[in-house]
């Protein structure tokens, strides 16, 4: 691992995106709708993917590594856009690492960004999360959203089929019903009251039209991708120093840790076009 060039900041800095796997590319896709005009590099940890059943130290070095590896390529700002990531790693880079790599150089999460707001959709003041394993273990959404919105009450249920099913591209198949059915039947054994729901993992807006096909009418569902993104526009409009850094030619650089190959296919399922992306050996 490389220490990153902590001299004169550079004015033309990708923006470096972040996922485990592919789901981030969700995240990404709705990033760069709403921010066409600046650079990106993606980065896909998928030869270790998925980190959602990781301990904690593993998900932590994994994500350092990336991150790294995204700022020995000029990124000043990096989006971890995996809320595994997010829940176990990010917090610990930002306050024990940056300090010690550059201080200058920021991370940023997606689930500060969607608890920021999930009390504004909710009238009976239960919300649900949807997630990994992983991220329903971190509680990160039950203690995010509780500093923003004391009052509301969290309900949590993991899917670990479902990521499964979104990258066997099996998403839309009548047999992924059963596993929608069980999941959101069990988050509303919780609580019948819950009104608005979060996708607390990148990969799950794929499952959209299903998830919705099974919802009890009238709640609400929350997509991180947009969500991230008008935060995302709002951080830089608040960080001047951050955003003049961020080169603007609309460039896109795509990096997997595994087959190339594997990884255009299934990243144009999620992006809905060609992608052509390049193998980083991971450490």
């Amino acid at each position: 691992m490389t220490t990153p060039d902590q001299g004169h900041p550079s004015s033309d800095a990708p923006i470096g995106i972040f996922d485990s796997g592919y789901g981030g590319l969700t995240v990404f896709r709705d990033i760069r709708k709403r921010l066409p005009q600046y650079d990106y590099i993606y980065l896909g940890d998928n030869a270790r993917a998925p980190y959602g059943p990781r301990d904690f130290d593993t998900i932590y070095h994994y994500t350092l590594e990336c991150v790294q590896h995204l700022f020995d390529k000029g990124c000043h700002l990096v989006v971890l856009a995996c809320n595994t990531a997010s829940a176990k790693a990010l917090r610990t880079i930002q306050h024990q690492d940056l300090p010690r790599i550059d201080a200058n150089r920021r991370v940023l999460g997606v689930i500060r960004p969607t608890t920021e707001v999930v009390g504004h959709f909710s009238k009976t003041g239960k919300v649900g999360i949807l997630a990994t394993k992983g991220t329903v273990a971190s509680k990160s959404y039950v203690l995010e959203i509780e500093k923003f919105f004391p009052d509301l009450e969290v309900f949590q249920q993991a899917c670990p089929m479902w990521v499964p099913l979104v990258e066997n591209q099996e998403h839309d198949s009548d047999g992924a019903d059963y596993f929608v059915r069980k999941y959101l039947d069990a988050l509303f054994a919780q609580s019948s009251q819950i009104d608005t729901i979060v996708l607390g993992c990148t990969h799950y807006p794929l499952m959209e039209r299903k998830i919705r096909q099974y919802l009890p009418e009238g709640v609400n569902l929350l997509i991180q991708g947009e969500i991230v993104a008008v935060s995302l526009e709002d951080y830089l409009m608040r960080h001047p120093e951050i955003e003049q850094r961020c080169g603007r030619g609309g460039s896109v650089r795509y990096f997997t840790t595994e087959s190339p190959a594997e990884f255009d296919e299934k990243a144009g399922v999620f992006l809905g076009e060609t992608v052509h992306s390049e193998h980083l050996r991971s450490c």
